[in-house]
């Protein structure tokens, strides 16, 4: 499929057509090589509830993004390479169905399907272009990947001293390393993980003194002493909003809020050929 779209006209509208629903704060999509494959609408788990999001498999890339206007304009681009991709299937909750993760270095999260049927299709698709480009550059396939984050309605309290109730002034923060739902007494630490930020991200406890076991582990294998962590960055406060994900909590979705994407049996996706 990928040879037979490659440098042709309708290929290169289709490419056009996505750059354009876009807009100005997408980043240009059109490439020598890169083919669209397939388009459609996954209900993606975020931090406060399940959310549509539009999805464009290339043969390279997967570009998602928040709706706006159906099929008009959308915002929020993630881009995400395909080598660095892991999918991984997953059971039906009471809340939804036909369920996968997509896992790669930086982040990791849950997607669904309107039916088993597409969702078939969509690992499908997915798999068979990462097993395409794994071939032709000769890379393993990935074996680190980032912590999903668990939804904040999974828990009232917080998951590491089960102590502290969440309240609305109490706040839900997420360890960056595991993905637990913790209060801020609990996740007071910073800890520098270039593979997911050049900044130092919150981490619990818990996993803060793994980091620093794992790190002083590493100094003394490469006989040196590990450098100093200062846990207190200058200006950073206990609740500032680096928890918040724009493109999880942005408030632009103009979707009927009764429509049930989980349980419909509508197949939103379409595979080009």
């Amino acid at each position: 499929m990928v040879d037979h779209l490659a440098n042709t006209e309708i290929n290169s509208q289709r490419i056009a057509a996505v750059e354009n629903c876009f807009g100005a704060s997408g980043q240009p999509l059109a490439v020598p090589g890169r083919v669209l494959l397939g388009e459609g609408i996954l209900t993606k788990e975020c931090r406060k509830k399940p959310k549509p999001r539009i999805f464009f498999l290339f043969n390279d890339i997967l570009v998602y993004g928040s709706i706006v206007i159906n099929k008009r304009k959308y915002n929020s681009q993630h881009i995400i390479p395909l080598e660095d991709v892991t999918l991984e299937t997953l059971p039906d909750t009471l809340q939804m169905k036909n369920r996968w993760m997509i896992k790669t270095s930086k982040k990791s999260f849950v997607v669904s399907a309107a039916s088993l049927t597409e969702r078939k299709e969509w690992i499908s698709h997915l798999e068979e272009c990462i097993r395409h480009l794994l071939t032709k550059t000769g890379r393993q396939p990935s074996t680190e990947h980032a912590a999903p984050w668990i939804p904040d309605k999974a828990t009232d309290i917080c998951m590491r001293c089960t102590q502290t109730k969440f309240s609305t002034l109490t706040r839900r923060h997420h360890c960056r390393k595991c993905g637990f739902v913790v209060c801020a007494d609990c996740s007071r630490q910073r800890f520098l993980m270039p593979r997911l930020s050049p900044k130092p991200l919150r981490v619990c406890n818990l996993c803060y003194r793994q980091l620093l076991a794992e790190e002083k582990k590493e100094a003394e294998a490469d006989h040196r002493q590990p450098e100093p962590i200062c846990s207190a960055i200058p200006g950073y406060e206990p609740s500032s909003g680096d928890d918040s994900d724009k493109s999880d909590d942005d408030k632009t979705d103009q979707w009927p809020a009764d429509t049930e994407f989980y349980t419909s049996e509508v197949s939103w996706s379409a595979f080009h050929s």
